[in-house]
């Protein structure tokens, strides 16, 4: 007798035939970010030739034409290694304005200079930033990584490096050793180093380069080299002031920048400097002389600045409420009466060494922010007496706007126009990102309050576009939470803030905390727009999206179809709106097992779609994935495969090869593929398709999971169970933490794991978990659902493997008639049914019976799959074992 029928290996949610299509439907989402790039012939060339690539680098200019008192750091970074295998990372650590960054700039430019390789410098102060900065990296090795979320871009970057050696990356700035850790231990074959204020425990890196301050010698030298005062009378009243400035090179510096600049003696600096350290110590950290050495200066050479240029002053205390990043001119452009001025406020700043200013960019030192922070009043709150005004008949009294008001209001009228989700305005964004997130920090006045709110929204969804929803999430947070102090709970502009949050959390895998800001907003927009209007389809959409994530699939249904109704009637039958309401509608027709009521929803929503976007918008391609789905749920794999290569080709061609939706049409064709019994086929894609998706999402999202659960089932067709254990016990950790014990998804992690189980041989265990998986489909889609039926014909086969025939007969009949009812009599999945049932009848020696279900079995799976297919064989050998039985007993007869 042969070996019963391996179960089928997917569950409730992915492509295979019989199973619930919530896999499937995983893209078919209402908040869809997906573009279309259009590359100008020769776009796709280099920007650097190969063999200019040893000549590639971002270096700027060092600060300062004098670099005195770091030999030996200098001879220690040459002595490092930069080409091999195996490089361990260096970093140089020290207060902040020791040096580090001159240090290593100048090892950078020598570097260069002698010919080594590419050298490239990365902003490292936050994640963020170190994620653009080798994104930038990308770009300008080949531009088409520009159009790519920076995530992947950055991570193409690194791997480009691990094939190379001889090149030298700069992490400067670095504040937390967590944000350098998905890095450093990839780059290996060249030299990398860490310039860092934070002496943290930095794991597996090499011993640190401590940098202090310069010796007094040195820092005289200093002093004498920007001053140009070499005469021996002056060296006395340097060397006192240097000692007074704690021998910091910054501060030497900006003190040597002033006294060229006004031609002072350092007596005079040196006694302003003692006179006022009062209001500049006012902020310093407890216990850091030096900080407090560095504060001293800034009064000195502020208020040198402020009685050559008042402007000058304006502007740099609204500079110092930025971020200490580069931050573009052309933000600046309307912060005094004239560009002109701006640019002449610039001049003075940068004569005093106060920023560091390009033909584009504006950078001023984070010290340098702090102190004027510090030294700079708190907002004034403004008045609200309005009707003591009134009766005095006064004007009310005007109050200067504070310096970050100013900054955030100069951000606020430069972002880019247009929606944040067209990648032309991605680089324009991206310079502008870590100054919100600095500004959002501050407290403002109800006359901007609304304009941060307006930025934070914006900026979330260009985070959310580029695929990084834990920043957007803190952003969006805030704008809720400014909007409805600002306008009231039942606004329309909370329903928007709303709706958005809710879609971050989605994104995120957080659906439970998405339901009930669905359903508020779906509130306050009916009651303000009417239950007819186009933005309450849309809220209804969304409402309905919670709910299928929650596997609430009857409660998704009604929401859906009143949806379709409202857009339909609104916007006309063939507009992409509609469309979409369409595919919403079929996925939940899918999702209840009604797959030949979801299938002309689905095709006449591709309709659409093609004629109003054209055939290769990746909007088609997401209605070729879902129509490609129903095929497939319906036994028609032979169709579904070519729609889903199809859509594989467009997604790629129009998203890049490692966006998170060619991740789903590639899960979905190596389905397809394992469907068609062509398993060694299915294998490569499943495995690309998890690592586009954890190096996309992470790897605690449900989305990663489901990958998991599909390159399991690929190794479970393939006989190779101990690796799809590992993984299966993975997936269903990830699902029980994101989604909760009792979510539909969970019922399929369950039922793969126990049937990796018995595949093993380990029948005790799976029994457990498949009991547990039945109780969760049955509860959560009724007991008539198609994936009810797979979860107990699950349990049958345990129950039969560990030999109790009769308990696995019961579920296998019932099994069989709900997959005919759901299915109809001809679904490849009622055959598995009916051959499940016929091999119970084997077993218990009833052969007769079984027969004809074997016959049956072996005919729907021949006209459905063809001859040739695995399934196909597995049913004719079953068929043969039942006959061959049969002709035994009839001639033990007498």
């Amino acid at each position: 007798m042969t070996q019963p029928p391996t179960p089928p290996a997917s569950g409730g949610r992915s492509a295979a035939a019989g199973n619930s299509s919530g896999v499937i439907a995983t893209g078919d989402q209402v908040r869809i970010e997906q573009r279309n790039v259009v590359l100008p012939p020769g776009a796709l060339q280099a920007a650097v030739p190969d063999d200019s690539i040893a000549r590639l680098n971002n270096l700027p200019e060092p600060d300062s034409r004098v670099f005195e008192g770091r030999d030996d750091a200098l001879a220690a970074l040459r002595d490092l290694p930069s080409t091999g295998t195996g490089i361990v990372t260096q970093t140089v650590r020290g207060m902040g304005g020791v040096g580090k960054s001159t240090l290593v700039l100048h090892h950078a430019h020598a570097f260069l200079a002698d010919g080594h390789g590419l050298v490239w410098w990365i902003n490292a102060s936050s994640t963020v930033t170190v994620t653009a900065d080798l994104a930038s990296l990308a770009t300008a090795i080949d531009p088409v990584h520009a159009a790519r979320p920076m995530d992947e871009a950055a991570n193409w970057a690194v791997a480009w490096l691990q094939g190379r050696t001889g090149w030298l990356l700069v992490f400067d700035n670095a504040e937390e050793p967590a944000d350098l850790h998905p890095y450093l231990g990839r780059l290996g074959t060249g030299q990398t180093l860490v310039t860092t204020r934070r002496d943290l425990a930095w794991r597996d890196l090499g011993t640190p380069l401590r940098l202090d301050t310069l010796t007094p010698k040195a820092s005289l030298k200093v002093l004498q080299e920007i001053t140009g005062r070499h005469a021996d009378r002056d060296a006395a009243g340097l060397a006192d002031l240097a000692e007074e400035l704690g021998y910091l090179p910054l501060a030497l510096q900006q003190a040597g920048a002033y006294l060229a600049q006004t031609r002072t003696t350092a007596a005079s600096y040196l006694r302003e400097l003692r006179a006022d350290p009062a209001g500049v110590l006012a902020a310093t950290p407890p216990g850091d002389s030096q900080q407090r050495t560095i504060a001293q200066l800034w009064s000195v050479t502020f208020n040198a600045v402020q009685a050559e240029d008042l402007h000058a002053v304006e502007l740099l205390r609204t500079l110092a409420y930025c971020a200490p990043d580069p931050l573009p001119r052309r933000v600046l452009a309307t912060a005094l009466r004239a560009v002109r001025d701006v640019d002449h406020a610039l001049g003075v700043l940068a004569a005093y060494s106060l920023i560091t200013l390009t033909d584009l960019t504006v950078t001023v030192h984070r010290l340098v922010q702090t102190v004027l922070r510090s030294i700079t009043a708190a907002p004034v709150p403004r008045s609200q007496s309005r009707g003591i005004r009134r009766l005095l008949r006064r004007p009310p009294p005007v109050t200067p706007q504070h310096p970050s008001e100013t900054a955030l209001n100069l951000l606020h009228a430069a972002m880019p126009s247009g929606s944040p989700e067209d990648v032309q305005s991605w680089p324009e964004w991206q310079e502008l990102l870590p100054h919100v997130e600095v500004v959002n920090t501050y407290c403002f006045g109800t006359e901007t309050i609304s304009n941060l709110a307006r930025l934070l929204g914006r900026t979330a969804f260009y985070l959310t576009a580029r695929g990084q929803p834990t920043r957007a999430l803190p952003l969006e947070e805030v704008a809720l939470g400014i909007t409805e102090a600002a306008v009231g709970p039942d606004h329309p502009d909370i329903a928007l803030c709303l709706g958005n949050l809710a879609s971050t959390f989605r994104d995120l895998g957080r659906h439970a905390e998405a339901l009930p800001l669905a359903e508020r907003a779906l509130a306050i927009t009916e009651a303000a727009v009417g239950p007819d209007h186009p933005d309450t389809a849309l809220c209804l959409g969304n409402l309905a999206s919670m709910f299928r994530d929650l596997g609430r699939h009857a409660e998704a249904l009604p929401v859906k179809e009143r949806a379709l109704a409202i857009t339909e009637a609104a916007l006309g039958p063939d507009h992409p709106d509609t469309a979409l309401r369409l595919g919403n509608l079929a996925s939940t027709f899918s999702d209840l097992g009604r797959h030949a009521e979801a299938l002309p929803v689905k095709e006449r929503a591709l309709a659409i779609t093609e004629a109003a976007l054209g055939p290769d918008h990746p909007t088609t391609a997401l209605r070729l994935g879902n129509l490609a789905s129903t095929f497939s749920d319906l036994g028609r794999h032979a169709e579904a495969l070519r729609l889903e290569k199809r859509a594989l080709a467009i997604s790629e061609a129009a998203l890049g090869p490692d966006h998170p939706d060619t991740a789903l049409r590639l899960g979905n064709l190596a389905s397809t593929f394992s469907d068609l019994g062509r398993h060694a086929e299915a294998l490569p894609l499943a495995e690309r398709a998890l690592a586009i998706t954890e190096a996309a999402l992470g790897p605690d999202h449900p989305d990663t999971a489901l990958r998991l659960g599909n390159l399991a089932s690929t190794f479970r067709d393939l006989g190779r169970h101990s690796e799809a254990l590992r993984l299966e016990k993975r997936a269903l950790a990830i699902s029980e933490a994101a989604l909760g014990p009792d979510h539909p998804d969970m019922a399929l992690r369950l039922g793969n794991l126990a049937s990796t189980f018995s595949n093993l041989g380990r029948h005790a265990e799976a029994l457990r978990l498949a009991e547990r998986a039945l109780a969760i489909s049955e509860a959560v889609l009724g007991p008539e659902h198609p994936t009810t039926a797979l979860r107990l014909g699950n349990l049958a086969s345990t129950f039969r493997d560990l030999g109790r025939h009769a308990e696995a007969l019961r579920l296998a009949e019932r099994a069989l008639g709900i997959a005919e009812a759901a299915l109809g009599p001809d679904h490849p999945s009622t055959a598995l049914r009916l051959g499940n049932l016929a091999n119970m009848y084997h077993d218990l020696g009833r052969y007769t019976e079984a027969l004809p279900l074997a016959e049956r079995a072996l005919g729907i799976t021949e006209a459905a799959l063809g001859p040739d297919h695995p399934n196909t064989a597995i049913r004719l050998n079953n068929l043969s074992a039942i006959r061959a039985a049969l002709e035994d007993l009839t001639r033990d007869e007498p």
